[in-house]
């Protein structure tokens, strides 16, 4: 069985863990009324803020810029907002409720959908409580308004985008050759963005 997390962190490179701080995840998941997956917290800690191969962005708990809590915060705020249930007859296969098993769709919540990354596509990746039967899986807002249901942790469902399978939606892949391009992000105004490249990786 492929250990996801090892896969991942041997594919992006060795974790700098600058803002790794427990107490902010903390902070976080009493906020939340749940605790985020292992995976997940060990991801960001390794490396956000971040934008990686040029689309997937991860923000951190423990930074005042790009700020996780902040970001999960304004997109459960917009998604329960702007949230319009559509009719899903045809496709019903797309459906969030059917992909989560939930009656209604809440945003933020424990029992709702919590977001832990977005892509400059327009794509939102959500853990849910349920994907498929699956507990703790990812359901994608994709770019297109569909959405797209993916039974696996976080870290499993970051290695497939890295290696360029279809992660949000139909012929969403977003396959880059050659090492994981990283983009940390600039902490002050004044600061440049700061580029780097993860080990070869044989792609």
């Amino acid at each position: 069985m492929t250990d996801y997390l090892r896969a991942v962190l041997d594919m992006i490179g060795p974790p700098e863990n600058r803002y790794a701080d427990p107490a902010a995840w903390a902070r976080l998941e009493a906020e939340l009324g749940t605790e985020l997956p292992a995976d997940y917290k060990t991801i960001v800690d390794a490396y956000a803020p971040i934008q990686i191969n040029e689309h997937l962005y991860l923000s951190h708990p423990a930074t005042s810029r790009w700020n996780l809590s902040e970001q999960i915060r304004d997109t459960s705020r917009a998604y329960s907002q702007y949230w319009v249930e559509r009719d899903w007859t045809n496709d019903p296969g797309s459906d969030p409720r059917q992909i989560c098993g939930l009656r209604d769709l809440a945003f933020g919540t424990p029992q709702g959908l919590i977001p832990l990354a977005s892509t400059d596509r327009g794509e939102t990746i959500f853990l849910a409580p349920q994907v498929h039967d699956f507990p703790g899986g990812m359901c994608v807002a994709c770019g297109d308004g569909d959405w797209a249901g993916y039974p696996m942790p976080f870290a499993e469902w970051l290695y497939r985008f890295l290696i360029g399978e279809d992660m949000a939606g139909y012929k969403s892949a977003a396959y880059y050759p050659g090492p994981v391009k990283l983009e940390s992000m600039p902490m002050t105004p004044d600061e440049h963005m700061r580029v780097s490249y993860g080990p070869d990786r044989g792609m």
